[in-house]
């Protein structure tokens, strides 16, 4: 019979160090952390954590800082005592973080090198004692920590990126967590002979919980960088010849016009995953011309975030397609107009609730996602955007997908984005905000024409932006509403 699954990290770990205790878990600028080793020392630092620095179950501690496996230690060391661990977004500004940190009142702050001054600094304002990861690796003789066995407690916060309103902390539980792992390592089919290439910022559900956390779930390898750098991204995988790697639109755009990627071996990779709901097609395209399935996955802060995915046996059947619901999550449409409607998802891996006690999901369990999708015969999900980002014109809804998707194939084109403007005889009128290729030469008649083969006519913009670069949050989201007022403006 086999065995059930862990049910918190510590078990996770335990495992691994009896079976893969000298397997390689961790690769980091060139060094090894065993299996054996990552689970000996989140017990040291779980005892340092609890005899020395005095968390009890219910504090939170906050990283600021490059991917680091301390940052994975510390949250399997808080994991363990019944602590929480906030990741803070190294991208946002300092005012930025004061209001996360009023919100959810951290007793403490850990840092990397590079991050060392500004997380010093924050620790100052909000009186807070700081630690660099040396402090964490420190020798102390403390007795062992006890160990909080209850899987149901908050074990991650995370702020999603409030892109509406004021950000909000989504409370990941060890079984939520553990439930995210488990699906997502079996849609991946990974094993224990992966080798899993982690570039995304670990401050992020995507970049912690897509892969990394499923692979170190399944007892592959992760080949950890402190951040996305195109070069070292290819040359890692002419080397180290790496079986999964997860991407987003801006690092697929980045690897596929770097000067190394003509001549790079990509072999050794039996996927691509995309941690987004809409993927362009000519970037999609670059990599299954040399060969590589790119597999879409679909989520949220408050979703895992593997919730669906497109498999790689799909990938080049359902370009554009987010795929199926991933195991134990269900998925409906609500409020469906012309095939479309918003998807809702409940499972084992969404979040009940927002820190600290503000409800994430309706009476049911249903997380109400604000995206716009639809279901084809199959089953298989396609996202079309967002639910505010409806353009209403003359009382047909247009969704800036069904124009971004057309226009981004044009050769000129290297971002576009579709926007609403308010206008007194349609309601609104469709707008487009367009980033050129270096070089590219485009005016908006050839664009009109080429959108015009394509699209009916009352979809085709009414208004052209030309911007230098799309607008987005500090987790990469496209920030329509500020195109809107740039657009109005001018």
């Amino acid at each position: 019979m086999a065995p059930h699954p862990p049910l918190t990290f510590a078990e996770m770990l335990a495992r691994h160090a009896a079976s893969r205790h000298d397997a390689s878990a961790l690769c980091f600028e060139g060094r090894q952390l065993t299996y054996g080793a990552l689970a000996r020392q989140a017990d040291a630092l779980a005892c340092l954590l609890w005899h020395g620095w005095g968390l009890r179950p219910g504090d939170r501690v906050a990283w600021l800082g490059l991917n680091h496996p301390s940052q994975l230690l510390l949250l399997f060391a808080l994991a363990r005592i019944g602590a929480i661990l906030l990741p803070l977004n190294f991208r946002l500004a300092p005012a930025e973080w004061d209001v996360l940190l009023a919100d959810c009142a951290p007793c403490r702050i850990v840092h990397d090198g590079q991050w060392a001054a500004a997380a010093q600094d924050l620790a100052r304002r909000h009186g807070l004692p700081a630690h660099g990861v040396h402090d964490l690796q420190a020798a102390h003789a403390h007795p062992a920590a006890p160990v909080q066995d209850d899987a149901d407690a908050p074990a991650l916060l995370v702020y999603t990126s409030g892109t509406t309103s004021q950000a909000k902390a989504a409370v990941h539980t060890q079984a939520m967590l553990l439930a995210n792992m488990r699906m997502a390592s079996a849609v991946q089919q990974m094993t224990p002979a992966d080798v899993v290439l982690t570039v995304l910022p670990l401050f992020h559900v995507g970049g912690l919980c897509i892969q990394t956390l499923p692979a170190l779930y399944a007892g592959a390898q992760v080949l950890l960088h402190a951040r996305f750098q195109a070069q070292a991204v290819l040359q890692v995988i002419a080397q180290q010849r790496p079986s999964l790697t997860l991407q987003v639109p801006a690092t697929m755009k980045a690897l596929a016009e770097h000067g190394l990627w003509p001549g790079t071996d990509l072999s050794c990779l039996r996927a691509v995953w995309a941690g987004s709901s809409l993927l362009p097609a000519p970037l999609v395209q670059a990599f299954h011309v040399r060969g590589v399935p790119v597999c879409n996955v679909y989520g949220a802060t408050e979703t895992g975030p593997f919730s669906i995915a497109l498999p790689p046996d799909h990938a080049l059947s359902h370009v554009g397609s987010c795929g199926w619901p991933a195991p134990a999550v269900e998925v409906r449409l609500a409020q469906v107009r012309d095939g479309v409607g918003e998807l809702l998802l409940r499972g084992p891996n969404v979040v009940r609730y927002y820190w600290p006690q503000q409800p994430a999901c309706d009476s049911q369990g249903w997380f109400h996602s604000g995206d716009l999708a639809s279901q084809a015969a199959d089953g298989s999900y396609s996202v079309v955007g967002r639910a505010k980002d409806i353009i209403i014109c003359g009382g047909e809804n247009i969704h800036p997908a069904e124009i971004e998707s057309p226009l981004a194939a044009h050769p000129a084109v290297a971002e576009c984005a579709a926007f609403g403007l308010p206008d007194a005889q349609w309601g609104e009128i469709v707008a487009v905000a367009v980033v050129l290729r270096p070089g590219a030469l485009a005016g908006d008649q050839e664009l009109q024409d080429f959108l015009a083969a394509r699209l009916a006519r009352y979809k085709l913009p009414r208004r052209w932006l030309r911007v230098a670069a799309l607008p987005r949050t500090a987790l990469g989201k496209l920030q329509r509403h500020a195109l809107a007022a740039l657009a109005a403006a001018l």
